[in-house]
């Protein structure tokens, strides 16, 4: 079985560098063939709606809304249930690929056989 990863994003535009290192490092994953899956939890959720990846911008660095479609096209993108509630944001808010998972989700894809999980 291939080694994975689950990265788990916890900054925004709030630390733009740990937050662009997150996306970079899973784009990148996945152009090597490495299974990907992404958490956005924190201030990291506003990027699950539409435009806001756009807006991020951090000076030499890929646009987070080309690593976030990389990601979505080759990986997976979950939005934390907790941090969606406490920011008012429901399914049919997120964009198209974005599902919205909780905890027992979480816990069971770092779990698993294989799995890498990284935090920023």
């Amino acid at each position: 079985m291939a080694r994975s990863l689950v990265i788990k994003v916890t900054a925004g535009a709030d630390d733009p560098e740990r937050c662009n290192q997150a996306f970079t490092v899973a784009a990148a994953a996945l152009a090597s063939g490495v299974p990907v899956s992404v958490w956005l939890t924190g201030e990291s959720a506003w990027f699950a709606l539409p435009g806001r990846a756009e807006k991020f911008e951090l000076p030499h660095a890929v646009p987070l809304a080309e690593l976030l479609g990389a990601v979505l096209a080759g990986g997976r993108v979950t939005l934390c249930t907790q941090c969606a509630a406490r920011r008012e944001i429901t399914v049919e808010d997120v964009i198209e690929g974005v599902r919205i998972a909780g905890a027992p989700t979480f816990v069971e894809e770092v779990t698993d056989e294989g799995v890498q999980a990284l935090v920023y």
